[in-house]
């Protein structure tokens, strides 16, 4: 092979190799409970002990209906702020923590609904006992009490869907507070699809969540 035609052919597998490259598909992150945020700013930490997740689920009679809501603890949490305003961030909810507070004056059947609510009929919580929201986006919005669009990855039961919230935002004094309006997800799209007998009442599949987080600037 004389070193023109030998030049050539190098040439094309470079090429090639470029068009392969440039093709491939971008590898999707691997689920882990390790908080990251991505962007440059400032890193607040999340105050596990003022934060938390409301929840709010809803049961179907003939003749009225009925509801029972709750609460689920963060076990861990990071946002950034650049420039005084909200970057990115990431919150992973430990679903162990997973409790009714309507209940709270009964035991006994608060009891059965957390064990009900955490077995495999609903979360699964032993296989995956941590859910999370990561911030992808952050826009400002002139309107109403909840003025921020928040676009997310929700992720429940091993399974991620983008999520929007309106939230609160407040960035003052080394501290973040995030407070999201109430939103409905469909339970099924994240593979919670437990329906009780006709008789017991049905199960609605919107469940409303409201985040709500308290984060302190790393020293």
């Amino acid at each position: 092979m004389n070193k023109r035609l030998f030049s050539i052919v190098i040439s094309v597998i470079f090429a090639f190799a470029v068009v392969v490259s440039c093709n491939k598909e971008k590898p999707v992150p691997s689920e882990s409970n390790e908080v990251t945020t991505t962007k440059d700013g400032n890193q607040y930490t999340i105050d596990t002990l003022n934060s938390q997740v409301e929840w709010k689920g809803y049961k179907i009679f003939k003749s009225e209906n009925t509801s029972h809501f709750g609460t689920i603890k963060f076990e861990s949490g990071d946002v950034t702020v650049k420039d005084g305003k909200l970057e990115s961030g990431k919150f992973v909810a430990d679903m162990t923590s997973l409790t009714s507070v309507d209940l709270k004056d009964d035991a006994e059947q608060m009891g059965k609904l957390n064990g009900h609510l955490k077995s495999g009929d609903f979360f699964e919580v032993e296989k995956f006992p941590t859910a999370s929201y990561e911030i992808t986006k952050v826009t400002s919005s002139a309107e109403g009490d909840y003025n921020t669009n928040l676009d997310g990855n929700l992720t429940i039961k091993g399974i991620t869907k983008p999520v929007q919230f309106k939230a609160n935002i407040s960035v003052k004094n080394g501290e973040v507070s995030i407070a999201t309006e109430p939103k409905d997800i469909n339970r099924e799209e994240f593979g919670v699809k437990f329906q009780a007998p006709a008789e017991n009442g049905i199960l609605k599949n919107e469940v409303t969540l409201q985040i709500n987080v308290k984060a302190l600037e790393k020293k």
